[in-house]
């Protein structure tokens, strides 16, 4: 099972703060996970999701490129962030 989190405007744009999908080999790596999203989403999601300043982590470390996903892995999508 791979646990998907959205945050800040995608969460409020999406009206969706995460979900659970299955792991399989249709998603085995981050660009299908993310393609996936958008095609079962819709052209909301489509248009949110593929920002180009959307951030994406995989297990609570930001990642750059696609990447392997596994069984258990922790995905999250959000936009830049700034502080102060």
């Amino acid at each position: 099972m791979l646990k998907v989190l959205f945050f800040a405007r995608i969460k409020e744009e999406l009206d969706c703060p995460g979900l659970e999908l299955p792991w399989g080999e249709t998603v085995a790596d981050l660009d299908q996970l993310q393609a996936q999203l958008c095609a079962d989403g819709g052209p909301r999601w489509r248009d949110v999701l593929s920002g180009s300043n959307v951030i994406r982590a995989v297990n609570q470390a930001v990642v750059t490129g696609n990447v392997s996903l596994h069984d258990g892995d922790e995905i999250a999508f959000f936009p830049p962030v700034t502080g102060g």
